[in-house]
């Protein structure tokens, strides 16, 4: 690490400039291909899966994205002359848009069905000639204006469907600048210097900006989601200024010390640099732990996002010190620069609020353990309530149009209507087609069906599709319900002594279809990414009671933030206030992201203060005063990088996206419990009731196990001894506050 230090700050012209082409040669490619993401939630093998095949087979034509127009009148019907004549203008105009292959109206031969039977509401279908990902937001822009065009003092025109949800663009670009700017605020209270604070923010924007676009190609290679780029920038922007603050904050203590600029910048990236390393690494890992799960849809977002975090920390070890170099002694404020050409290295001591909490935990640990045990054990309790489903546009702000049209769906055709059911049969023989006639007449006296519907497919072909509107909404638990009696009883029993085959499909069938697996696999998930954990920290430490501690610390996070998840997004409290639209179930494959996620950042938190406790205990074997020392010292750090991923997090809620929202809020609290009540709080007072147990390991695993150095040693940047060792030898010489509060001579 200390080679490739003194190699960018030697080159340091010709590493910005490569960061820099980089960032310009992909942001060239993928303005020139553009965006291939798709939220393909099939899996292969479910039946769901097998119905989606079957009706790609049956139906070739239909590939298209089909949307719907939907108005509604209070005062007479939408059968009114002057409706339905303002209304068929509107739809033949729109039928005659770029990239409309064709609308089916209500009001023709192909419509039937299309009103609802109050006669208060109806809708015409918009089919385009290509799927949405395809569609420009320009085309389904003009679809929406000429519609709404329509729409008067009596009649309400919304549009709704996923090209048109392609008119209701996210503030990304808002919460970037919000979540960068709360950061700057941050590093410039804790730093003093204005150079020092842009460092961090520069490192991260060039390699966010970079992964971002390298994001947008690889989804021509591979199934990428959509959400996918704002995870990697949200998760990249939060660990990117946190990496490049600690190797700062460690550039800067050298500088303190006396060290040149060139030594101090070696050392940093030498000794914390390896830290980032070994915490980017972690994230990565448990990031691709995705791919066990074999789920496409998974392992696109698995790779873009472990792809912004390898990028920021190639950034935090290259571009950095680059940077460092380039502003001198900048790096610390005009106040700090005087005070070191006046007096010399001062060293200082921890003191002030972190000293005295830490002398305070050493002294209540049982209190304040039960304290925060008792915080997260509460938070937690939402999560027994967690539904694991996909949300659709009835969870829109209220004030988008893909909301109103959903609503206005819901009430006017029965809120089953905007996720109906997709039975899907291949009648081989005279039996089957029996058969199948009989199974349609039994759903329509089927509990939790509302209407059945069956349509024939072209050229022949022996495929029907029979389709069943639940009485309930797409998100209900109800509708999955009925999803599994229709597969376990109703169909069973109507093909028994045939070979007749139904699969249940469509969308809200194959949305149950992924959380089942995703849930089936989630323990195996879960397990694989705490033993990793759990290793990697045996392997630092040579203790058996730290990894088992981080193990439960980060179930700990992991339930207490899905908690709060549980609370705004499923329970609905100050979700609607917040502008992230209706109560509605969680995405199922957030508890496998945000597991991996908040794995990795745990990891960077437990490493950054249990290994200067370790430090600590190995020179003194003095338990509490090892605890004591290294909370106070590490403490400071651990909370400005929380406060910077926080606001970086919450920043994100204001995209407008739920999904991202619910990363955003997940992660932000995951991260302010783990820094502030577990790794302040709850670790330490933990840690002072085991004593000498806290570093326990059985003789003949201590003997086997191989070393690993996580920050390796100061010699390694030929820059001297280690800082926090002379912060330890002048705390010995120092008076310091004792477990009782007393002053006691070291």
């Amino acid at each position: 690490m200390a080679a490739l230090a003194r190699w960018c700050l030697n080159r340091r012209l010709v590493v910005l400039a490569l960061w820099l082409a980089a960032l310009v040669g992909l942001s060239t490619a993928a303005a020139v291909t553009g965006s291939a993401y798709s939220n393909n939630y099939e899996i292969s093998g479910t039946e769901s899966g097998k119905a989606t095949a079957l009706l790609q087979q049956a139906f070739p034509g239909q590939s298209g994205d089909s949307d719907t127009i939907v108005w509604h009148t209070g005062q007479g019907t939408v059968r009114a002359a002057d409706v339905k004549s303002s209304l068929t203008t509107a739809l033949d105009k729109v039928a005659k848009l770029p990239g409309v292959a064709f609308v089916t109206s209500p009001y023709g031969a192909d419509g039937t069905g299309q009103i609802s039977q109050d006669g208060h509401t109806a809708y015409a279908t918009v089919t385009f000639a290509a799927a949405s990902q395809n569609i420009s937001p320009s085309q389904a822009k003009a679809v929406v204006d000429t519609a709404q065009k329509a729409a008067s003092a009596n009649v309400d025109v919304e549009l709704g469907g996923s090209a048109i949800a392609l008119t209701e663009g996210t503030t990304t670009h808002i919460s970037e600048l919000v979540g960068v700017a709360v950061a700057a605020v941050v590093l410039l209270l804790a730093f003093g210097s204005l150079f020092a604070m842009f460092l961090p923010i520069i490192t991260a924007l060039v390699s966010v900006g970079t992964a971002y676009m390298g994001i947008e190609l690889l989804g021509h290679l591979m199934t990428v989601a959509d959400f996918a780029p704002m995870l990697g920038m949200l998760i990249g922007l939060g660990v990117g200024i946190d990496y490049a603050l600690f190797i700062v904050t460690r550039h800067r203590r050298g500088l303190k010390q006396g060290l040149s600029v060139r030594e101090a910048a070696e050392k940093a990236v030498s000794t914390t640099g390896r830290a980032v390393v070994f915490a980017g690494g972690t994230v990565c890992v448990a990031l691709l732990g995705m791919l066990i799960l074999r789920l496409s849809f998974l392992n696109g977002v698995a790779i873009a996002a472990s792809l912004t975090v390898l990028l920021t920390v190639a950034a935090s070890v290259t571009l950095l010190p680059a940077l460092l170099g380039m502003i001198g002694m900048k790096a610390l404020s005009r106040r700090e620069r005087h005070r070191l050409t006046e007096h010399g290295p001062q060293p200082t001591l921890p003191t002030g609020i972190a000293a005295r909490w830490s002398a305070f935990v050493e002294r209540h640990p049982r209190l304040l353990g039960t304290l925060a045990a008792g915080v997260m054990l509460v938070l937690a309790l939402p999560t027994l309530s967690l539904h694991l489903g996909s949300s659709d546009q009835g969870n829109n702000a209220a004030t988008t149009t893909t909301r109103q049209a959903y609503d206005l769906l819901s009430r006017g055709f029965g809120p089953g209507f905007n996720g109906p059911l997709q039975l899907v049969a291949e009648t081989d023989n005279a039996a089957d087609k029996v058969a199948l006639e009989q199974l349609t007449a039994t759903l329509k006296h089927t509990a939790g069906v509302a209407e059945v519907g069956v349509q024939s497919a072209d050229h022949g072909s022996d495929v029907q599709v029979v389709t069943v509107v639940p009485t309930t909404s797409p998100q209900s638990q109800a509708t999955d319900a009925l999803v599994g009696n229709l597969r376990d009883h109703v169909i069973p029993e109507a093909a028994e002594g045939t070979s007749l085959q139904v699969y249940v499909g469509g969308v809200t069938a194959s949305y149950a279809d992924f959380a089942s697996v995703i849930v089936g696999k989630l323990p195996l998930f879960v397990g694989s990414v705490v033993a990793l954990g759990c290793l990697l920290l045996l392997l630092a430490f040579r203790s058996i009671g730290i990894p088992l501690k981080a193990a439960v610390m980060n179930i700990a996070a992991v339930a207490s933030s899905f908690g709060i998840v549980v609370a705004i997004f499923q329970w609905g409290w100050g979700s609607e206030l917040l502008g992230l639209g209706s109560a509605g179930p969680i995405e199922p494959f957030l508890p496998v992201i945000m597991v991996s996620v908040l794995f990795g950042l745990s990891m960077d938190y437990q490493v950054f203060l249990v290994s200067r406790m370790y430090e600590e205990w190995q020179e003194t074997h003095d338990n509490r005063r090892a605890v004591r020392v290294g909370l106070a010292e590490t403490s400071r750090v651990i909370n400005s990088a929380a406060v910077i991923m926080i606001s970086v997090f919450l920043a994100f809620v204001l995209s407008g996206d739920r999904t991202i929202a619910m990363f955003g809020i997940g992660l932000a609290a995951a991260v302010a419990l783990d820094a502030f009540v577990l790794r302040t709080l709850l670790v330490p007072a933990l840690m002072h009731m085991m004593g000498s147990w806290n570093w326990w390991l059985p003789d003949w695993l201590e003997r086997r196990l191989p070393r690993l150095s996580i920050e390796g040693t100061a010699d390694a940047a030929g820059t001297g001894g280690d800082s926090s060792r002379t912060l330890r030898e002048l705390s010995d010489s120092a008076p310091t506050v004792s477990a009782h509060g007393d002053h006691e001579d070291r």
